[in-house]
């Protein structure tokens, strides 16, 4: 059964305590394995505290006066067994654990990753995605350090401290069991004090890093505009100023982590000497022996080194949780839209897609597709009716973009939007595919409420092709297939060819799998755009959305794929976002934005003859035609 997931806490702070809770669960899938860890850390601390005893009856052995007659073999060799034994255990102790500790890594990382992409677009517009995958990053690593640290570090070392503290009390006065005390107290009280306030500068480190990390991707995502205005030695130093901090923060942490060494190596060498200086009375006064000295001295070397590693884990936890902290503030992020307890499903049928088989396939470069194009069986099962009901938006309360916006798209119609830039166009898609909840009014699909609707439902019925073309830094092929993954290679091949880029794919040494690159920056914007639009071909949406489908598009390709995009819409239920009104004068029903309200609907020929707002657009832009052809 796999763990129940980390749950945000009601409070705003979330406490050392509950984060160390949360990662409990992902032991407990593998609970046997931390069994068996648990059994083999103890069989080897009980293997490492034996040693000093084996030794000390060595010593004693030899130090009597006829030892070099009978040699302890069998102590010499007890002594070594136990060494090695407190050695294996160890380390069979740590393979038994690996993949509870992997694991658990896991699943964090992933519930992160999938949190992200359930947060709000507006979180996404406002984050950098630098400082979010370094967060991430230090996040896990933290997480697999405090697993095995906290099981296998701080509890065989307390176990440890206990059965040295244990024998020093029942075999010698109580004096060296005092000291032994005293030593740990003031040492982890030191450490505590220390620790936590190099916290403040190891957090200052973190965010320095961060910044300095969503710096540098952010200029070399954007290392064309750096280029096209000569701006590198501009950024570089952006980026030192932010590595300039940070090497102050990384100074001080250093600094300070000498300090805290240097206390800690004098409280454990001054109860060292008071034990050493106990033990060589009682030898002198003939209450201990050599051997008892020798226990003694090796116990607190043994002590020492749990000691000290003990500090340098309990540091390197709290910068662990220092370096988490972010990340579980990621899962704390509030989902601005979700689904509501009783969400249904939107239920839209989906057409059949496939390409026809036995047509001859065309020849030459414009010649459209059709053949090829998905086919709908049912139409009627296949649409749906969208309808706004006064709607009415801002993306901050001080900045509204929709006022009272009220329209309808029956099944199977086309409507287009028109206005200028601003206007609010394509605010509508966005609250189409539900990326923002309306402030008043509400979107209905087939008469449900979206946000009674499950979200990957209502996307899963919706298709568009934005204006804005982003790519995934991969092949054509996997681009395209991203609309429908389950997709064969002849259906997706079939949508290259409706989006006519198939030839130009074809033409390229590797075809289909040529790398587009970071954000399809090795693509034109034309060839992005119909990678696009074949992506939206191949999912066969209920409901389409042109958000400028053809604006990287010169007017011979927009004209050639016009018609193929027609064709596409076609008994579907279609939303046109578009500047160039030429592409829209076949659309059902146009209406025309200004200022975030509808001011004209109604289809071209009854627009052009109210003679407004559309038809001045209407005249300016074919004046601009006639003065550039390519428009």
């Amino acid at each position: 059964m796999c763990p129940s997931p980390i749950r945000p806490p009601n409070s705003g702070n979330r406490s050392d305590w509950q984060t160390l809770r949360s990662l409990l669960p992902y032991l407990w899938e593998f609970k046997w394995r931390v069994v068996i860890a648990l059994g083999l850390l103890v069989l080897a601390k009980l293997a490492n505290v034996s040693v000093p005893l084996v030794l000390k009856e060595v010593v004693d052995t030899l130090d009597k006066p006829h030892a070099a007659l009978a040699v302890p073999v069998f102590l010499i060799v007890g002594y070594g067994v136990l060494r090695l034994l407190s050695t294996l255990f160890g380390e069979l102790r740590d393979a038994v654990f690996a993949k509870a500790t992997q694991r658990a890594i896991r699943r964090v990382a992933l519930q992160v990753f999938a949190h992200l992409h359930s947060l709000s677009l507006r979180f996404h517009l406002d984050r950098q995605t630098g400082g979010v995958s370094r967060d991430i990053e230090r996040g896990t690593r933290g997480i697999g350090f405090l697993l095995n640290f906290m099981l296998f570090n701080i509890l065989p070392t307390l176990l440890e401290i206990f059965l040295v503290a244990a024998i020093l009390i029942s075999k010698y006065d109580i004096r060296f069991a005092v000291i032994t005390f005293i030593t740990l107290l003031m040492y982890v009280a030191f450490t505590l004090f220390v620790t936590e306030w190099r916290m403040v500068v190891r957090r200052s480190m973190n965010d320095l890093d961060s910044k300095a990390n969503s710096r540098a991707i952010d200029s070399l995502l954007n290392y064309e505009t750096v280029k096209y205005f000569g701006n590198e030695q501009y950024e570089a130093r952006r980026y030192d100023e932010n590595m300039q901090h940070w090497e102050i923060a990384a100074v001080r942490n250093t600094t300070s982590l000498a300090y805290l060494n240097a206390g800690q190596s004098c409280i454990v060498a001054a109860g060292i000497t008071a034990l050493m200086l106990l033990a060589a009375e009682g030898v002198v006064e003939g209450t201990m022996t050599l051997g008892d000295l020798v226990l003694v001295n090796v116990f607190m070397i043994q002590l020492y080194m749990p000691l000290h590693f003990l500090g340098y884990v309990y540091r390197e936890i709290r910068h662990a949780l220092a370096d988490m902290e972010k990340m579980f503030g990621l899962l704390r992020e509030h989902r601005e839209v979700a689904d509501a307890p009783d969400a249904q499903a939107l239920s839209v049928g989906k057409a059949e897609v496939r390409p026809r088989h036995g047509a001859a396939e065309p020849s030459g470069a414009g010649v459209a597709a059709s053949h090829l194009l998905p086919q709908t069986a049912g139409c009627a099962s296949n649409v749906s009716e969208v309808r706004f009901e006064r709607v009415s938006f801002g993306y901050a309360p001080d900045r509204q973009i929709l006022f009272d916006v009220s329209f309808a798209i029956p099944e199977g119609h086309t409507v287009a939007v028109v206005g200028a830039s601003g206007a609010g166009k394509s605010t509508l898609s966005r609250l189409l595919f539900r990326f923002y909840d309306v402030r008043q009014g509400r979107i209905l699909v087939n008469g449900q409420d979206i946000r009674q609707m499950t979200q990957s439902s209502l996307r899963a019925a919706i298709g568009i092709v934005p204006q804005d073309t982003v790519l995934f830094n991969d092949t054509i092929y996997y681009n395209i297939a991203y609309g429908r993954p389950d997709a064969t290679r002849d259906e997706i091949i079939a949508a290259a060819q409706a989006a006519h880029i198939h030839e130009f794919v074809e033409s390229l040494p590797q075809g289909y799998g040529s790398m587009v690159g970071e954000r399809g920056l090795k693509l034109s914007g034309g060839e992005k755009q119909r990678v696009a639009i074949a992506r939206a071909i191949l999912k066969n949406p209920a409901i389409l959305i042109f958000d400028e489908a053809t604006s990287a598009l010169d007017s011979k390709s927009e004209k050639a794929i016009q018609a193929e995009l027609h064709a596409i819409a076609r008994d579907r239920t279609t939303l046109i976002i578009a500047h160039r009104l030429s592409t829209v004068v076949d659309a059902d029903q146009i209406l025309v934005m200004d200022k975030g309200r509808i001011v004209e609907r109604g289809s071209h020929r009854e627009l052009m003859a109210q003679g407004k707002l559309y038809a001045q657009m209407w005249s300016l832009q074919k004046r601009e035609e006639k003065i550039h052809p390519d428009y």
